[in-house]
């Protein structure tokens, strides 16, 4: 796509950063299937989740059209194996999101109620990660401007470090989620117990793919 094209001429990581916006489209159509749990509003989930799937799509086809301009020849601030990378983890948290949308779509949550407020906790402190990492990102051209140094670089170096710490959370709220599941979960049939741990360890994924995006860039800066 020509689009696609402009944007690299305009700034390196304008691609980047557009097909971040993709992924944060599918972060939030997620975040609205999540909300409409408590109201096991079934039809409106399958809705929610066609949609996801088809944004999903877009921002792969987004990744695909990076891919495929990617300047062999032209001057790369950073190097093309790390600019690859840091697009595939991105394209990964639209994949988990929808991962995590197809499994709500599969059958109701058993006992919601059960575990709504920590269920509904993990999630919202796994997508803070995400939110902090798409912050990262867009920070880049501003990194560009600074050669990678200064400031600017140590201004991100702090940015990653508190996603690491709400990642580290997600994964203590993860734990005790899990170990709620395990120790007051007779009650549940197995495919309902599969469900919710399912569940549970994707939305976990969710904030570790975030973190392992913020924790990427630092690893670049690292390199400069």
């Amino acid at each position: 796509m020509m689009t696609i094209a402009r944007l690299f001429g305009k700034s390196p990581f304008a691609p980047l950063q557009s097909h971040m916006n993709k992924v944060a489209t599918c972060v939030e159509k997620l975040t609205k299937i999540i909300e409409s749990l408590a109201r096991q509003e079934t039809k409106k989930i399958q809705r929610l989740v066609e949609d996801l799937s088809q944004l999903e799509h877009e921002a792969d086809l987004t990744k695909n059209d990076i891919r495929n301009h990617l300047p062999k020849s032209l001057f790369m601030p950073i190097d093309r194996g790390h600019f690859l990378e840091i697009l595939a983890i991105q394209d990964s948290i639209a994949d988990m999101s929808e991962d995590i949308g197809i499994t709500l779509s599969l059958r109701p949550l058993d006992n919601y109620e059960w575990l709504q407020v920590e269920l509904k906790e993990l999630f919202f402190k796994s997508t803070d990660v995400f939110w902090d990492a798409k912050r990262i990102i867009e920070e880049i051209d501003e990194l560009l401007e600074s050669a990678f140094g200064g400031i600017e670089a140590e201004k991100v170096k702090t940015m990653v470090e508190e996603a690491a710490y709400k990642e580290h959370q997600t994964q203590n709220l993860k734990r005790v989620l899990l170990k709620k599941l395990f120790t007051e979960g007779e009650k549940l049939s197995p495919p309902a117990f599969y469900h919710w741990f399912r569940l549970i360890e994707d939305i976990g994924a969710l904030a570790q793919r975030s973190e392992k995006l913020a924790n990427r860039i630092r690893m670049v800066l690292e390199l400069k």
